[in-house]
């Protein structure tokens, strides 16, 4: 289904909840596009390995598709341990108490609300840093100005998949004896000066959820090149389970399911053509909204390796129209765009009860947060579908 024809007319400002519908025309696409839908891989190599599950009748506990899944992210992002986990969130809770963090935690508002979570959840106080505005990541020198004497750790997010400040981060912790540890949710397949995330800090956790570049239906995972801590996440995503009757460490129930590791070991197997969708779909984006007044897409360090799995928009102050006028517009034309990850952390409970003054101290975040548009990306798209997205954003902004 084609484009509306009003998008090769002037814009009008929005007072209609269809933005572009004129005179009752049809959305500009006829299944909506979402951010974050599922990239499908090898299904014939899924289902192969379904029927091998299926014949072991190993279903759970450390079976071989999780050994070999964890190996071969080892291989791939050149870490000693990965301990691979149900999911990503109780990554971060087996990583954060493995790594004996309690008092406060140093964390971006920033971010998806599990990294604050994963911390409340265990009696820890989140302590909200504010971010760079050019890169969406922890400011070294906000979370200088946020250590106490109650400060254990801090948690760097490479968001968007844009490293955080490694060695910055790094610096801090060791001048102030922190533990460091980082959110790698959004950055499988993403480099820094030539090394693959997941070999920062102490350890660094990983998603495979549905939505993200790389999914096993839901999992996540621990990577680190410390054996002392990977042999204690092992224990404790197991109960504490030595071996077959013998518990020595406390523990929780964080294993990844054989059906998982099978998604993990199938999608891996084309992982390099998911990011490459994302590739070419990022550079469409960018080349098809450069221009625009108070719009900017982010980009990524052509230097490095980066998985291009979100397509970031800012609406800033030049812009003639509001972020949330633009994302009405898109909604009306069943493109599902987002607006991540407003209104930060700060802002959502229980942490807005908590800490009603924190946004004092987030001015970047505050700004950020009422500025971004996340847009649909991924294996389902091609080139002429982000070009009609596009097409729509100008028209919304006037061009």
């Amino acid at each position: 289904m084609g484009l509306p024809t009003v998008i090769s007319q002037p814009a009008k400002r929005i007072e209609t909840s269809r933005d572009l519908a004129i005179n009752g025309a049809a959305p500009a696409f006829e299944q909506p596009l979402h951010v974050g839908r599922p990239n499908i891989g090898a299904r014939d190599a899924f289902l192969k390995y379904v029927d091998g599950i299926f014949d072991r009748r190993w279903l759970s506990n450390n079976g071989p598709l999780v050994q070999e899944f964890e190996h071969r992210i080892e291989e791939h992002l050149g870490v000693k341990h990965c301990v691979a986990m149900c999911n990503g969130t109780v990554a971060l809770e087996i990583a954060i108490r493995a790594l004996g963090l309690e008092g406060e935690v140093i964390v971006p508002s920033y971010t998806f609300i599990a990294t604050a979570h994963a911390l409340h959840w265990q009696a820890i106080t989140p302590v909200f840093a504010d971010i760079d505005p050019a890169t969406h990541t922890l400011d070294p020198e906000a979370v200088r100005r946020m250590i106490t004497p109650r400060t254990t750790g801090i948690i760097g997010v490479h968001l968007w998949g844009h490293p955080a400040g490694v060695e910055e981060l790094q610096a801090i912790a060791g001048e102030h004896g922190l533990r460091l540890m980082f959110d790698a949710a959004h950055a499988f397949g993403c480099s820094y000066k030539g090394r693959m995330l997941g070999n920062f800090g102490e350890c660094e956790v990983l998603s495979f959820h549905a939505t993200k570049v790389l999914n096993t239906f839901e999992g996540g995972a621990v990577v680190t090149n410390n054996d002392a801590l990977a042999a204690a996440m092992r224990l404790m995503r197991n109960f504490g389970f030595a071996d077959m009757d013998r518990v020595i460490h406390p523990g929780t129930n964080g294993k990844m399911i054989e059906i998982a590791a099978a998604m993990g070991l199938a999608n891996l197997d084309v992982v390099a053509d998911m990011i490459e969708a994302n590739r070419r779909n990022h550079q469409t984006y960018t080349e098809a909204l450069s221009g625009l007044p108070g719009i900017r897409v982010l980009g990524f360090d052509e230097a490095e390796l980066s998985n291009y799995h979100y397509v970031v928009m800012e609406a800033g102050g030049d812009c003639p129209v509001s972020r949330d006028e633009i994302i009405r517009c898109l909604h009306a034309e069943n493109i599902l765009a987002r607006r991540y990850f407003w209104p930060g952390c700060h802002r959502m409970q229980p942490y807005r009860d908590l800490f009603p003054h924190a946004g004092l101290l987030l001015p970047n975040t505050e700004k950020v947060a009422a500025s971004v548009v996340v847009l649909p990306t991924g294996t389902t798209m091609d080139t002429e579908m982000v070009q009609r997205v596009a097409s729509i954003i100008r028209v919304t902004v006037g061009q």
